[in-house]
């Protein structure tokens, strides 16, 4: 078997030959191959060579084409910072009011010049990797996460709780909503195998279960529709402790789950197992970039331990890994996955 049918084995439920690992280690892979975040973010060859040298380095079955959790929202007219050596970040809303949602207009997607970099830099390891490796296209923010970065995070927050907005705060997320259609319609086109899409302010560490069941999970449906109709499996990222929202977000459809370190395991396997597969969920920083590799192992063993038996299992830390990771750790990660069972 190669990387990517490991992967997809994975996504069926069935069993691969060994346990797949795919790393969302794209802060990691610029480092590693002497690149700024500026100089990755605006070059897709930049961003082909880095994430090529990680998979020839680390020998893994899955990249995760990803650059930073702005591109969309810049994209609407969100305020970004774009910093030398670290990922682009919202720093300021698009919009000053709710009812401006009446004055948006559809974007173009296919004419922005950041996203453009993402789909090339698809399009070019897609003819340097082939079929061999998996790629992930990810299509930064789910409705909900880009609904909070175009309106500013606390006003979104006040807006869900006026009844008197409910109209606007649901078009808003239809808006949203096909911003992200646009971007997984793109991805598939420029070759990705799957796609993903991050939905963090989602979690309940910052909104309520309830409040997940009625302004996330309902978008976050419609971009799985969108995946599956376009013949690509998609993945759901939230970061957090997500086990009292676990059972709501497999009604989703998304065929994999990136759940974060702080999510119980355990929970994860008995609630996904016959569902979706689980992507995760080592700590990226506390273990892989500032444990030890004894750590390493310690904890990616007792990890493959909760999931033996289970073919629906990606090994990958719990979200993005930090650009200075000690290469011997996520080497030992991997090795002790390949040697489990």
């Amino acid at each position: 078997m190669n990387g990517r049918q490991r992967i997809e084995a994975a996504l069926r439920g069935e069993w691969a030959d060994r346990v797949p690992v795919m790393l969302h280690n794209f802060m990691m892979a610029a480092d590693e191959a002497g690149l700024s975040m500026r100089q990755f973010r605006q070059d897709p060859g930049a961003i082909c060579r880095a994430m090529v040298q990680a998979v020839e380095t680390y020998g893994y079955d899955g990249v995760v084409v990803d650059v930073d959790t702005a591109t969309l929202a810049a994209a609407l007219g969100a305020v970004v910072d774009l910093p030398e050596e670290l990922p682009a970040r919202v720093t300021g809303p698009a919009m000053a009011s709710l009812a401006a949602v009446a004055d948006l207009q559809p974007p173009d997607l296919a004419a922005d010049r950041r996203v453009q970099v993402w789909l090339e830099a698809v399009r070019m390891l897609r003819r340097e990797l082939g079929d061999e490796i998996c790629i992930r296209g990810n299509c930064d923010q789910a409705p909900f996460s880009l609904a909070s970065a175009v309106r500013g995070l606390d006003a979104w927050l006040l807006d869900l709780t006026g009844e008197d907005w409910r109209p606007q705060v649901e078009a808003l997320l239809d808006y949203c909503a096909g911003v992200g259609k646009q971007f997984v319609r793109l991805m598939a086109e420029a070759g990705a195998h799957m796609v993903s899409s991050g939905d963090s302010p989602a979690g309940p560490e910052l909104i309520s279960p309830r409040m997940y069941r009625e302004f996330a999970l309902p978008w976050e449906k419609a971009l799985a529709a969108e995946a599956h109709s376009a013949g690509l499996p998609w993945l759901l990222h939230i970061c957090g402790k997500t086990d009292r929202i676990l059972a709501d977000m497999v009604e989703s459809g998304a065929d994999a789950f990136e759940l974060d370190y702080k999510t119980d395991a355990r929970l994860a396997r008995r609630t996904l197992e016959e569902r979706a597969a689980f992507v995760g969920n080592i700590d990226p920083s506390g273990v892989l970039a500032l444990g030890s590799p004894a750590l390493v192992e310690e904890k990616t063993r007792a990890l493959l331990q909760v999931f033996a038996g289970c073919p629906r299992f990606i090994l990958n830390a719990g979200c993005a890994i930090p650009a200075r990771t000690p290469p011997e750790n996520v080497l030992a990660m991997i090795r002790t996955a390949r040697a489990f069972g």
